[in-house]
């Protein structure tokens, strides 16, 4: 009877014991895993991408103004088929050239007071305002700012003066994204790692990500800076900073 009392005392107290210590085990657990997660390294991804315009657009105006409409309009269809005919004699096929609807202001007066010599006075001006614009498609993107010049050069020689600028189609930006992106989540991960190195730890998994906004720089286009601006106008610059939070093991 003595015996099998002292049996279960012994079973109760070794039963004690192993709780205790499974206790103290979980506990240990519990507070490293709490004390990991404290553990956290903070760091940016750069991505930059360089963006080639996959069109181009050569845009020419020119307008006339004076009292008589049907001079005006005759004026601007006579510079409009002299100019046509300048392009299409100089490689442009009819259907790269698009001619748009004629623009007529007519402010329905003749004169406006104006401040001269510290007075009000009456100044004649022209009743009508006619406005042509034509624009032409341009396949050799690379080459688009030179024929250009060459355009405006041989226009004004033949008194066929006008405005003309370039206009640059690019990819969406949609297009793109996932793999500027990725790119920047690779670099941040590559400096988590050398971080995580040098304090002789390991890099986890990802606590949180924040994706900053996605900028575009070049010629024409005014964004945020970056590192290198192209010069080339046919091309943009993407850019974008992620910044990673990562786990330390």
């Amino acid at each position: 009877m003595n015996d099998n009392t002292g049996f279960k005392s012994i079973l109760h107290s070794f039963a004690l014991l192993l709780g205790l210590i499974l206790l103290g085990f979980f506990v240990y657990k519990g507070m490293k895993t709490f004390s990991d997660k404290d553990r956290v390294v903070t760091v940016k991804g750069l991505a930059e991408m360089n963006m080639m315009a996959n069109a181009a657009t050569i845009t020419l105006d020119f307008s006339f103004s004076g009292d008589d409409l049907q001079a005006l309009m005759k004026q601007t269809e006579t510079k409009k088929s002299a100019i046509l005919d300048y392009l299409t004699s100089n490689g442009f096929a009819p259907d790269e050239i698009t001619t748009n609807n004629l623009d007529v202001t007519d402010r329905q007066r003749y004169y406006e007071n104006q401040w001269m010599d510290g007075k009000t006075v009456q100044v004649k001006i022209d009743r009508y305002t006619v406005f042509q614009s034509l624009a032409v498609q341009s396949k050799d993107v690379q080459n688009t700012e030179n024929r250009t010049s060459r355009i405006k050069l041989d226009l004004v020689s033949k008194d066929l003066t006008c405005n003309i600028y370039t206009n640059y189609i690019f990819p969406e930006l949609n297009d793109i994204k996932p793999q500027l992106i990725a790119e920047s989540t690779k670099n941040a991960r590559i400096a988590g790692e050398q971080f995580a190195n040098d304090s002789q730890a390991k890099l986890g998994k990802i606590k949180t990500a924040s994706q900053g906004q996605i900028t575009i720089a070049g010629r024409y286009y005014y964004g945020e800076e970056s590192s290198d601006i192209p010069k080339e106008p046919y091309i943009q610059k993407a850019r974008v900073v992620s910044t990673i939070v990562f786990f330390l093991e």
